[in-house]
């Protein structure tokens, strides 16, 4: 079975995905784009123009985080 991810924050091409682990969560970044057969892919691999919104992606995770954590407390 394959576990679904808690939250996901989209920015453009750039994506951040969310996984909660029993409270502890972890965030996988990646960049969407289209190979030479128009299949679209994904890669950890970021240009210097994606960078932008993979900074605003890791503070909008973190912020959702946050937000987790503390309604739990």
């Amino acid at each position: 079975m394959t576990k679904t991810p808690s939250h996901k924050i989209r920015l453009g091409l750039t994506t951040a995905t969310i996984w909660d682990n029993n409270g502890f969560y972890s965030v996988d970044m990646s960049r969407s784009y289209k190979d030479a057969n128009g299949t679209w892919q994904n890669t950890t691999s970021f240009a210097h123009a994606d960078l932008l919104n993979l900074a605003k992606c890791a503070e909008r995770a973190e912020i959702w985080i946050a937000k987790q954590t503390n309604a739990n407390t």
